[in-house]
């Protein structure tokens, strides 16, 4: 058996699997982001800890020869955070995860130390709030006797690794996505970091995803209802994971993924970066390899924040039924999903959501839709950099939430203008942790090995509607000046 487990934003995930993919259990326990002031988006990293014990107690009620038969573990995770322990291994504050927007003034001073140019060269990405790096130095500065305390850093999946084992590390996908890292070296980015005056001893070990970074203690254990000395792997960053969970590994396949944020993503075997820096390049799980992609930060929040914020709806197939109860094109709505800000292309932390075009006679069917679509055309606006990259593909890989939809994987296919395709696991990032400790304990030979074996996809396929089509790219255009034509009232 093989266990992974995914640290997400909303929930985590345990997923316990035969090492001929059979899907023995799945189990998740959710969690809330806690938001302190404005534009600051926080969680307790032992509240994470405390929902993979009772993710465990569960799936060891569902898979009793867990205990005796696991062999690896794997492990995924939301990127870009900062989490920092002290020497005894307690956090020194709550982590500070990727939807935070805090460091602005942090982020005037890197931007002046290390110009945009410089910052593509080593970071093939726009230093960005969120990222651990300016969240890092916000610390630093506002709250110094907090920095002071901190022994190590790195991101969510590592400490739930660190808990497990006692071994303090990342790897390459996390490091890179912390903007922490020359990527084009695989390696700290150390000259950058000291300009800053980032203290060099608080980085941990750097690990490759698959390689075995430490075994579980006799005391985690103990907790977790399993035996000690079952090997751990460094793990991914979940998009990283969930890309090989849908067995995206080589070039010409694409993913849609929409969870709380939403990315458009792809493998690459070459190292290569927007020069505008309105994507993100990072290092990928899979051995020398790379994903590149634009990210959104209110993917399937913008729906969640309509189910529970606007609606008070049940459920999210409540939400779906009302989708499907409108035409395409919501009848002249169109949303822009900058709930929190947004990244690509926008790369803009105060840009803000808007419903436009509503007449008397609509009402809450089409506003629905009209998050769908507005978040399948900031996908598309990151799509369309891709394609501009010379990165394309005839078929989209849907995972994440949305992929429970099918209004809303028509809609995908539709906008994207590419057939929509959903992998039969529907833990994509579990299974890809699954992968890597698979790989990392030789059950596998490699990475593409295992995704022939392990990863198949429903028989169903969306195709684009050509009279659909029509109307998005007409709806797409106006969605593109709204925000052109309103972003100096921001």
């Amino acid at each position: 058996m093989l266990l992974g487990i995914d640290v997400g934003t909303s929930s985590i995930k345990g997923m316990v699997m035969e090492e001929d993919g059979k899907i023995l259990a799945v189990c998740a326990r959710n969690y809330d982001v806690s938001f302190p002031r404005a534009n600051q988006a926080e969680q307790d990293p032992r509240m994470w800890w405390e929902g993979l014990c009772q993710v465990m107690e569960e799936l060891g009620e569902k898979c009793p020869k867990m205990k005796e038969n696991l062999r690896g573990i794997g492990l995924s995770g939301q990127m870009h955070g900062l989490v920092a322990i002290d020497k005894e291994g307690t956090p020194v504050r709550p982590a500070i995860i990727w939807m935070d927007q805090r460091a602005t003034k942090e982020l005037e001073e890197i931007n002046e130390k290390i110009p945009t140019q410089k910052q593509g060269e080593i970071f093939h990405n726009r230093v960005f709030n969120g990222f651990a790096l300016p969240s890092l130095l916000w610390v630093k500065q506002e709250e110094p006797e907090v920095y002071e305390k901190i022994d190590k850093i790195f991101q969510p999946k590592d400490y739930i690794r660190y808990c497990m084992t006692g071994e303090a590390g990342t790897e390459e996908s996390d490091a890179s996505a912390a903007l922490l890292m020359n990527v084009g070296k695989r390696d700290w980015a150390w000259e950058e970091l000291e300009l800053l005056g980032i203290r060099k001893d608080i980085l941990p070990s750097l690990g490759k995803s698959w390689e075995i970074a430490g075994r579980v203690t006799e005391k985690a254990g103990k907790e977790l209802g399993i035996r000690g000395g079952i090997p751990v792997v460094y793990g991914a960053g979940d998009q990283q994971a969930q890309s090989i969970g849908n067995g995206a590994v080589r070039e010409g396949l694409l993913i849609s993924n929409i969870g709380t944020g939403a990315q458009v993503s792809c493998y690459s075997k070459k190292d290569r970066y927007d020069k505008e820096l309105r994507t993100h390049t990072f290092c990928h799980g899979i051995p020398d390899g790379y994903t590149i992609y634009g990210a959104m930060l209110s993917g399937g929040m913008s729906l969640k924040w309509m189910k529970n914020n606007i609606l008070q709806a049940e459920s999210f197939d409540q939400l779906s039924a009302m989708a499907s109860e409108t035409a395409p094109g919501s009848e002249g709505v169109i949303f822009l999903p900058y709930l929190s800000g947004e990244r690509t292309p926008l790369m803009n932390p105060r840009a803000r959501g808007m419903f436009f075009g509503l007449s008397i006679d609509q009402d809450r069917r089409h506003l629905t839709r009209a998050v769908m679509e507005g978040v399948t055309y900031a996908l598309k606006s990151s799509l369309d950099i891709l394609q501009g990259m010379g990165i394309d593909g005839k078929r989209i890989l849907a995972s994440g939430g949305a992929a429970q939809s099918p209004v809303w994987l028509q809609i995908q296919a539709d906008i994207l203008e590419k057939e929509v395709q959903v992998c039969k696991v529907k833990e994509q990032a579990c299974l890809g942790a699954c992968i890597l400790v698979g790989v990392g304990c030789g059950i596998y030979a490699d990475i593409e090995q295992a995704c022939e074996k392990l990863v198949s996809y429903e028989d169903k396929i969306y195709l684009p509607n050509q009279k659909n089509q029509s109307i998005y790219r007409e709806q797409y255009g106006k969605f593109q000046g709204l925000y052109e034509n309103t972003k100096k009232f921001l």
